[in-house]
């Protein structure tokens, strides 16, 4: 199977890393950064192009776009994983776009266009015969749609929990464990690389937000948007709630919820009792999985990384290849 990949961040160099170090049978024949480009229909040198990346802040050629590549490349699935834009999708959104009308498979990691438009992509993709896999922009290694789509079928999903964004949880688990006020929580997430220099999309709920929308479209095909979640962040969380908590054996998490029968979408902070399957440590997401027959299953582990997400991301890669382009 032939990819190709736009964005070369940390998630990009995961997957180019991973498929250039793993025989899955996946040969990348288009890379595109910001600022330049490299096609090769024989298959690119991966390590030669991540070192040229890493000394010189560019990929390829200055004069080759990554709308060029998603043209002219030789590939039977894009990767999508240029930066999250949670207003307008863009420019990942145009890209997906573009290639399904070109009759390609697409893998993506960003929650921007799956969020903002998952029902008419999908759509779009039914329509031209190729999959849409977004495995990657939820819960990072967590398998959550494979989950979904094979382990549960059959099932009748009635509701949906979890910890979803890494950043909150590393920032409350410090508060909790070390009685930690938020700045200085903050200070030390920000120093581990776990908060970025602006914090708001994260410690605001507007990440984990994202990530229930999408659950809510994938699962339910509901068509709510981020507006239509309420939402309250962690920044206004004290030690003294935490000490509160934890005098009762609780302590707090943020956790999105989404409940449709009761018409609940929501990312607040809940007290829950610390034994409870969603209190995990650290950077870990967690997923609580409601149904009719299995009752509840939730899975557990790393939320972000570029590995991790590349894990999520070759996982779509191989569904594809397996039931797609070997029939074709």
């Amino acid at each position: 199977m032939k990819i190709a990949i736009l964005g070369l961040g940390a998630v990009g160099r995961g997957v180019a890393e991973m498929v250039a170090a793993k025989d899955l049978g996946i040969s990348v024949t288009g890379i595109a950064d910001s600022t330049s480009g490299i096609i090769n229909p024989a298959g690119i040198d991966i390590p030669a192009i991540l070192a040229k990346k890493q000394k010189q802040g560019f990929c390829g050629d200055k004069h080759i776009s990554a709308g060029e590549v998603l043209r002219k490349a030789e590939y039977d699935t894009l990767v999508e994983v240029t930066p999250t834009n949670a207003v307008t999708g863009e420019p990942g959104l145009g890209y997906i776009r573009q290639a399904i009308r070109q009759k390609k498979h697409v893998v993506t990691s960003n929650k921007g266009p799956i969020a903002l438009a998952y029902k008419d992509l999908r759509r779009l993709a039914a329509k031209n015969g190729v999959a849409l896999r977004h495995e990657a922009t939820v819960g990072g290694a967590i398998p959550i749609f494979h989950m979904l789509e094979h382990g549960l079928a059959g099932n009748e999903i009635l509701a949906i929990f979890g910890v979803l964004n890494g950043t909150c949880n590393y920032i409350l688990t410090r508060m909790s464990d070390e009685g930690l006020t938020y700045e200085q929580a903050l200070l030390e997430a920000r120093e581990m690389g776990y908060a970025e220099a602006d914090p708001t999309y994260d410690v605001q709920g507007i990440d984990a937000a994202i990530k229930l929308v999408i659950l809510a479209n994938t699962i339910w095909g509901n068509g709510v948007r981020l507006e239509d979640v309420d939402r309250t962040g962690i920044d206004l969380l004290t030690p003294d709630a935490l000490r509160l908590a934890d005098e009762e054996d609780c302590t707090i998490r943020l956790i999105a919820e989404a409940i449709p029968k009761k018409g609940l979408l929501r990312v607040a902070p809940r007290i829950i009792e610390k034994n409870h399957p969603l209190v995990v440590e650290g950077t870990l997401n967690a997923i609580t999985i409601e149904t009719d027959m299995a009752k509840e299953i939730t899975l557990i582990g790393k939320g972000a990384g570029s590995i991790e997400t590349a894990s999520a991301i070759i996982g779509d890669l191989l569904f594809i290849r397996d039931c797609y382009v070997k029939r074709a």
